[in-house]
């Protein structure tokens, strides 16, 4: 059957070969729908973010654009501002049939460290078409925090599709009828639309922005930093908050999602025409995600939210982006936030695994 690839057929390709890596593949690696890929040894330091183009390598781009080589062996720190290609530990040799898209995990969004994956010949960031054969390589840039890593982090993902896979719009009302994806009446079109929750009920903080200054992140040291150090609280006001141009923020949808297990989905802006920011970085949502939540039927949406251009006034229960909803070839042994370790599941506004709840 078409549709994205679960866990046990991810552990297929693994086992015949079609996804290799050096030192091999670790079985908490495979998520229901996606696989984790892990930073190698050493990471580049380049002048400028760029894609291979047509006919030509990585490597071979690496060599107009590095500026120098820097060890990751005993832990490195990737500066604020600057870019950085790092080959990966897994490399594909797909079947024809196989194609691949990837994002940034959750926690990876939610430090603003902007990740993505380029591959020889590639002409998009994050898109790997059918049968492709060679290596892999993360583009990642901190955009907020400086961030210490170490060869073996997980900083973003990858998922495996075998034909169509996007459900329409007909195809996804249809679905919220059988079961219901979000509490309320569904904005559909194009995707499932989602709103911005500003208001006081979320109590003294409507979200969190970034500070400017912030010290260093070790990614390894989970639930360890204060948030204050790093972050300051977005107050609500009259239903509606000023994005600054260039700002970092963290703020929660208003509806709670549910992704049913026989599908997985991906997050994507709304319409650029209503406002120059952008909602995510992190887009992955696994199947199982809300799916019978602890605490009630489904789980926020945590927007990762950036202003361009212009302040922008950003209002309670706005549209701001969607969620792309696709057909799984085959439900998962193995769901999101059922026996494997869910970071996010039930979550409300939250920031990454890194810093303490409040």
């Amino acid at each position: 059957m078409t549709g994205v690839l679960p866990r046990q057929r991810i552990a297929a390709l693994i086992e015949s070969g079609a996804i290799s890596a050096e030192p091999a593949i670790a079985a908490a690696q495979i998520q229901p729908a996606s696989l984790d890929l892990r930073l190698g040894p050493v990471a580049y330091r380049v002048r400028a973010s760029f894609l291979a183009g047509q006919g030509r390598s990585v490597a071979e781009r690496l060599s107009e654009f590095e500026m120098h080589r820097i060890d990751l062996t005993d832990g490195a720190v990737l500066e604020k501002g600057c870019v950085y290609v790092v080959p990966l530990m897994e490399r594909l040799d797909l079947p024809r049939d196989i194609q691949a898209v990837a994002n940034a995990k959750s926690s990876t969004g939610r430090l603003d460290l902007l990740t993505r994956l380029i591959t020889d010949g590639g002409t998009e960031f994050d898109r790997i078409g059918p049968g492709h054969s060679g290596p892999l390589y993360a583009e990642i840039c901190p955009r907020s925090f400086s961030v210490l890593v170490r060869p073996g982090m997980r900083l973003n993902q990858i998922r495996f599709r075998d034909g169509q896979a996007v459900l329409d719009d007909a195809e996804l009302a249809a679905l919220h009828a059988r079961e219901p994806l979000v509490d309320g009446e569904p904005v559909i079109s194009e995707g499932l639309g989602f709103s911005v929750d500003l208001s006081p009920e979320l109590g003294p903080r409507a979200g969190w922005r970034a500070k400017p200054h912030a010290g260093v992140i070790d990614l390894d040291r989970i639930g360890h930093y204060d948030p204050s150090e790093f972050w300051e609280s977005v107050p609500v006001s009259n239903g509606g908050i000023v994005l600054d141009p260039g700002a970092f923020y963290i703020l929660v949808s208003r509806e709670s999602v549910v992704i049913p297990p026989d599908y997985a989905a991906e997050m994507s802006p709304y319409l650029a025409m209503v406002g120059e920011f952008r909602v995510h970085y992190a887009g992955f949502f696994d199947p199982g995600f809300g799916h019978d939540a602890a605490g009630g039927r489904g789980s926020r949406g945590v927007l990762e939210v950036r202003c361009h251009e212009a302040p922008f006034v950003l209002e309670h229960g706005q549209v701001v982006g969607r969620l792309v909803y696709e057909r799984m070839a085959e439900r998962p042994d193995t769901l999101y936030g059922r026996g494997i370790a869910s970071n996010y599941q039930g979550q409300g506004l939250k920031l990454s695994k890194q810093f303490r709840d409040v």
